[in-house]
């Protein structure tokens, strides 16, 4: 059981990790004066051009990490 908390807990900290991801890649962020400077760099632009696959990545995390502490501590109603 401890195990599975430590599980649950990792991937709570992925889901936050990935939300970073995609806020920072975010598309509506081409507009603001940060990114536009950001955008003279190729490792920004690398990070970027990879925005649809943080949200992959965050759909799978949330999604196990939610079938696990449903699995773990029931559903609670």
């Amino acid at each position: 059981m401890a195990a599975m908390i430590q599980i649950i807990f990792l991937l709570g900290l992925t889901n936050l990790l990935f939300l970073i991801l995609v806020a920072l890649s975010c598309r509506c962020m081409g507009t603001h004066k940060l990114t536009n400077k950001l955008f003279k760099y190729p490792l920004f632009q690398r990070f970027y051009s990879y925005h649809c696959y943080y949200w992959y990545g965050f759909f799978i995390s949330v999604f196990l990490h939610t079938v696990l502490a449903f699995y773990l501590f029931g559903w609670p109603f």
